[in-house]
């Protein structure tokens, strides 16, 4: 069996737990804490691209700064690198997290839909006190959505993924514009809809829609594709949870509500706020005032809805009435009276006699008569003079044709077109450069809030970016990332030059032509110089080793060092085994040989033992000559002294 993926060292990658838009999440194992945890890659995918890659790494940078109970916690991050079948080496950053056992509140919602009121209540109490908790650190979340929910195997909830700067469009999803994802759609603010920037307060609406999924088995807004919902989202009233669930209490639906105000001004603005008022609902307290009164005001608007369906009713009723007044023999209609039932079916017999004369039949009806004349005779002129009118001012309903343009200026192209067509008109877009963001409505035509006529077309002007553009910093690009990176921006790739001794590995960007941060127009070819993979080898025969050892270990050369003896300085290098001036590729060992001193020579010491000598010595005495001296006698002496004789 294959060995497991090493991650920095330490991180062994498991089984696949989950896929993302932007990341794969594995299940992993800490090798140096022995603990479990779940590792969350970029997709193989999306590894080239650099805008994904600064993404990723922004979010592990966000989270990291994040430590509360609710938040799935972050506990390392780092970048592997992979080789491609075609060689080239790709960067893939990791993000090493708290692993929790358990499900997402999307999985919850798979095996049993909707839940119950406290125990929806009790699961948003805790994605609350997540986005508090961030809200006050300063992250915004962006994409609340039960995915991004996790439910512990002992009921914690746990909230993940913040800080992404969403990456990839899911086609059923997700709503995106060029190189920014602006959220999911269902669970999409009304000002992440319309390309606006985003605060804490678009995370309360989204959490809003989890709760009214969770209550109701839906989201608030259904269409078949994102566009539809997010138009939804922007312009059209959240139906009345209740109205879905009967178990909901007029106080949870007041808190939904509330949350889903299309104006962030107007809903809850703070998730502590919220999570107060959906407490107390859930507990049958008192909610805020301000929650009670936009559940009044949107009760308002409905009836105020139902109203206006109910005149037109009436109207029609009316006009049944105006008629039956002219039927002959004097029948009265039920108007007046609740209903027009007795009239309806041809059937009077129900209602009441009005003083009926035989004699008086003749006279009552030639008054009829009379009177449906005089009306003829009306109705004709006022139908003559409707026609003159016609005829010399146009139509009567022309006015009544022209419907207001939209204001989509500085919206997501996409929304906008959603919008124009939603208001009777066609969009027709054409790119231009600009500032803004590609992808931007920069002008239209007419201009919000002119009266055009049904059907007409309105002019969109969309930005494609600006007309210069800075060059990216590509060093340590591969040539694949590096062309997709100028791709990005719209400038292409000029001429590609190698060098050596660029301490980089073959084939990544040393620099550009022109060099980074420089503004040139759009379209521009912009010339690479990449490493060649060599070095060459310098003279360092001569210098001390540690000397050497740093020229060589700079340019990338691997060291092997021996000693040999000799009279030159001690420590010197004597001897390299590759020649100045060769080239060779990057990483290659060059040996070393270097002086020591020569050892000294050793003294040996011999004891030799010496047998005794005998040795005979003669002595000559030479002949003494003695001369005799008489001394004469002294008075003292009385016998003469004897002779004294020489030998």
């Amino acid at each position: 069996m294959s060995a497991p993926r090493l991650l920095g060292g330490r991180y062994e990658v498991g089984e696949l737990l989950g896929r993302g838009g932007m990341a794969e999440v594995h299940l992993g194992h800490d090798a140096r804490l022995s603990r479990p945890v779940a590792i969350k890659l970029l997709r193989s995918d999306l590894a080239r691209d650099p805008s994904f890659l600064n993404r990723f790494r922004r979010e592990a940078q966000s989270a990291a700064g994040l430590n509360h109970a609710s938040i799935v916690a972050v506990y390392d991050s780092g970048e592997d690198r992979t080789t491609e079948a075609g060689g080239a080496s790709v960067p893939v950053p990791y993000i090493v997290m708290e692993y929790v056992e358990g499900q997402t509140l999307r999985e919850l919602l798979n095996d049993r839909s909707p839940l119950g009121p406290s125990e929806a209540a009790r699961i948003v109490e805790g994605v609350l006190d997540a986005l508090a908790y961030s809200h006050r650190m300063g992250i915004v979340h962006r994409d609340i959505k039960p995915a991004n929910v996790m439910i512990g195997s002992r009921g914690d909830i746990k909230v993940m993924d913040f800080g992404i700067a969403r990456a990839v469009a899911d086609a059923n999803a997700t709503m995106t514009q060029t190189q920014a994802v602006i959220g999911t759609a269902q669970y999409l603010s009304p000002e992440q809809a319309q390309g606006h920037h985003v605060d804490p307060r678009s995370d309360l609406y989204s959490t809003g829609c989890l709760l009214f999924e969770l209550l109701t088995g839906r989201p608030p807004f259904q269409a078949d594709s994102p566009v539809a919902i997010a138009y939804q989202h922007v312009g059209q009233p959240p139906p009345r949870p209740s109205s879905l669930n009967p178990d909901i209490s007029p106080a949870l639906d007041a808190v939904i509500l509330h949350a889903l105000a299309k104006d962030r001004e107007a809903r809850y603005q703070d998730a502590t706020a919220f999570r107060v008022d959906l407490q107390a609902a859930r507990l049958g307290r008192p909610i805020s005032d301000a929650a009670r009164g936009t559940a009044a005001t949107l009760g308002a608007a409905g009836s105020a809805g139902t109203a206006g369906e109910a005149t037109v009713a009436i109207g029609a009723v009316a006009a049944g009435a105006a008629a039956t007044t002219l039927l002959p023999d004097g029948v009265r209609t039920a108007e007046g009276q609740g209903g027009a039932g007795g009239a309806a079916d041809g059937n009077t017999a129900s209602l009441p006699a009005i003083g009926h004369d035989p004699d008086d039949e003749p006279r009552r009806r030639r008054g009829l008569a009379y009177v449906l004349l005089v009306l003829a005779v009306v109705g004709a002129l006022v139908l003559l003079g409707l026609a003159g009118r016609s005829f010399f001012t146009g139509p009567a309903d022309s006015a009544a044709a022209k419907v207001t343009v939209p204001s989509v200026v500085d919206k997501p192209v996409e929304t906008a077109e959603a919008e124009v067509r939603a208001a009777g008109l066609v969009p027709e877009r054409s790119s231009v450069a600009s500032s803004k963001d590609v992808g931007l409505v920069v002008d239209q035509s007419p201009s919000g809030g002119e009266k055009a006529a049904r059907n007409s077309r309105v002019a969109l002007s969309v930005s494609a970016g600006p007309d210069t553009v800075d060059v990216p910093d590509l060093r340590d690009y591969s040539q694949p990332e590096a062309r997709a990176a100028l791709a990005n921006l719209n400038l292409k790739v000029g001429s590609i030059k190698e060098v050596d001794d660029s301490h980089l590995d073959k084939g990544q960007v040393v620099s550009t032509d022109p060099g980074a941060g420089e503004s040139v127009p759009v379209g521009t070819a912009v010339g690479l110089t990449v490493s060649s993979g060599q070095i060459t080898a310098p003279d360092v025969v001569g210098k001390s080793r540690s000397d050497a050892a740093q020229t060589l270990g700079d340019l990338g050369f691997r060291i092997k060092t021996v000693y040999v003896e000799s009279t030159e300085t001690e420590d010197s290098v004597i001897k390299q085994s590759i020649k100045k001036g060769d080239k060779v590729p990057d990483g290659t060992q060059i040996v070393l040989t270097v002086a020591q001193p020569p050892r000294p020579t050793p003294t040996t010491t011999t004891t030799t033992t010496t047998p005794p000598t005998t040795t005979t010595t003669t002595t000559t005495t030479p002949p003494t000559t003695t001369t005799s001296t008489t001394t004469p006698p002294t008075d003292t002496a009385t016998t003469p002294p004897p002779a004294v004789q020489t030998p």
